[in-house]
């Protein structure tokens, strides 16, 4: 196990992270292959399973920063309409359209429809919230944002389409799987592999929008 010779001047919690960085085999892969980040495992094992990428034609990808979902997406279905949407700035990713925009800001469900061009298929969401280290604060602010996701996703989503959001520990609350079933044939709660055993997310994978 590689360890930093030098802590001097950083956190504890940041030397665990690094260390955990260098000797995390996803990291490494992601590396080897490309990808920006190791949430792109995710999506990969998530699809695996589940295959909502499948004959998707538009994709939006909630929460894109660094972009490694939507490199995922451009693998897998390279002739989709893709259209990421991130406050942080994202690398220019070829075959996808990137807006740099809070996505609780009112123009941008405007902004990714006109980007999109017509239904989609499928909307990811990998957002979160910045964490105050309360959890249930923390859990609040990123469920606020699944809602929100699936707002949208309810606006955008043509019969058949799929809703695929990361949640924390617990999963969606019974309120918003009753809605997420409501709006879905099938709902389901996973963790990928990549999935770090110590973090505390999950995803909701829903799939079959009634329209």
């Amino acid at each position: 196990m590689k360890r930093l010779r030098t802590a001097k001047g950083r956190k504890v919690s940041s030397t665990k992270w690094l260390e955990r960085q260098l000797n995390d085999p996803y990291v490494k892969r992601a590396k080897a292959e490309g990808y920006r980040s190791r949430a792109a495992y995710k999506l990969i094992e998530l699809d695996d399973r589940f295959g909502f990428l499948k004959g998707a034609e538009r994709v939006v990808d909630l929460g894109v920063a660094p972009g490694g979902w939507t490199q995922v997406v451009r693998g897998r279905v390279p002739k989709a309409t893709v259209v990421g949407i991130d406050f942080l700035p994202t690398e220019p990713i070829e075959g996808a359209t990137l807006l740099q925009l809070d996505f609780m800001d009112e123009t941008a469900p405007d902004r990714l429809r006109e980007a999109l061009g017509g239904p989609a298929d499928l909307v990811l969401s990998d957002m979160a919230a910045n964490t105050v280290g309360h959890p249930q604060t923390d859990h609040l602010r990123t469920m606020a944002l699944v809602e929100a996701g699936l707002d949208f996703a309810g606006e955008v989503l043509k019969p058949g389409g799929a809703y695929v959001a990361k949640v924390l520990a617990g999963g969606a609350d019974n309120t918003l799987v009753a809605e997420l079933k409501r709006r879905f044939a099938t709902v389901k709660h996973a963790k990928p592999p990549a999935s770090r055993k110590g973090s505390s997310e999950w995803y909701v994978v829903a799939q079959g929008f009634k329209g």
